[in-house]
């Protein structure tokens, strides 16, 4: 087979890009310390890479959303902790103040002053803040919730926020749950209720018996007639009949301290009595709302603890996957140098003699 000078210089020159292609390469993977550069590189790895490098973003904004949600959680149980706190104190005064044995009209008006700041401390709660966002609002979190009067402007709504592929948490307890007992959780841990109707024949059926319902009680209270000493002693149990920790009805907090002022101020034993009970559910009222959050507390923080495992997972995968051994780099750019140099030195050699060279 004839070889041409043309040839010769084809395979030299093939050679020569080759090596500094190589020798290219190797240096870069040496300069980034990456194996994967472009996906040119490795087309399989580069595609798992890419989706590590995507599901460990979105794991990461996870996080965020849980730390969100986690401090505006914490808050909540902060504030309701001080309102249960109040609500207990409030009880205490009116035990203190029930029989002449241990109080009498002057001291039921001072008492009555203190159980006026419990209920502005109560208020105070109730419009808490947290940034720029009302805590107990509902998905009004720019309006002030509460008024002086205990008037309730928010709405019910859960403000549910995604801490992980279709997982959702509620990160606040509107006020009209845990301060006016209209029903406490709304995030699927700890409900009021739980059996609403699935279709349109239970929704009907459920109101009808609804209606039934507050039909018998408007009857009752017609019936009902009210008079002072033992035989109204349950008077107070016609508004508050169930306590909520057993899924009956709650009760308005601002009334039971405000009614417990108003009999302090007109030294009504039989009315401060009546509060006691009311206080009670009170009491149980909160302690529900601060169990919802922390069952939620403690779902975000498991929640947590898997996302950050998944993020360094995530990391380990992408890092076997692209980065490059540093030895083996530096081993290979040593080969590649010496395959390089003794290439130049035989393509020297190769294409040095012409025709030229002959007819001198």
């Amino acid at each position: 087979m004839r070889i041409a000078d043309k040839m010769a210089f084809n395979q030299v020159n093939q050679n020569l890009t080759k090596n500094r292609s190589d020798m290219a390469d190797l240096q870069n993977q040496a300069a980034t310390q990456k194996r994967i550069n472009k996906p040119s590189d490795d087309p399989l790895a580069s595609a798992r890479v890419l989706a590590a490098r995507t599901e460990e973003r979105g794991n990461t904004q996870f996080i965020k959303n849980i730390n969100n949600a986690r401090s505006f959680l914490e808050f909540s149980e902060q504030s309701l902790g001080e309102l249960s706190d109040a609500l207990v104190r409030a009880k205490e005064l009116a035990v203190s103040q029930a029989n002449d044995a241990s109080g009498n009209t002057e001291s039921r008006m001072v008492t009555a002053a203190e159980v006026e700041q419990l209920y502005n401390q109560a208020v105070q709660i109730g419009n808490r803040k947290l940034g720029e966002r009302y805590i107990f609002g509902g998905y009004r979190t720019q309006n002030m919730p509460f008024d002086q009067q205990g008037e309730y402007s928010g709405d019910d709504g859960d403000i549910k926020i995604q801490i992980h592929k279709d997982s959702f948490v509620a990160m606040n307890v509107p006020g009209v749950k845990v301060f006016l007992g209209q029903g406490l959780g709304g995030d699927g841990i700890v409900r009021a209720r739980n059996d609403s109707p699935s279709n349109v024949d239970e929704l009907k059926r459920f109101q009808a018996e609804e209606m039934e319902r507050q039909r018998g009680n408007q009857e009752l209270e017609k019936d009902f007639i009210e008079t002072r000493g033992p035989a109204s002693e349950r008077r107070q149990s016609r508004t508050d009949k169930q306590d909520p920790v057993t899924g009956g009805a709650g009760v308005n907090l601002f009334k039971a301290l405000k009614n417990l002022e108003v009999s302090l101020r007109t030294n009504d034993k039989q009315g401060i009595q009546d509060t006691l009970d009311t206080l009670d559910q009170a009491i149980s009222q909160v302690v529900l709302a601060r169990s919802d959050i922390g069952a939620r507390v403690m779902v975000v923080n498991t929640t947590m603890d898997s996302l950050q495992k998944s993020v360094v997972d995530n990391k380990v995968t992408a890092s076997q996957l692209e980065d490059a051994d540093a030895f083996q780099v530096i081993s290979d750019i040593n080969k590649t140098d010496s395959t390089l140099k003794a290439t130049l030195e035989t393509s020297g050699k190769l294409i040095q003699p012409s025709l030229l060279d002959f007819l001198r």
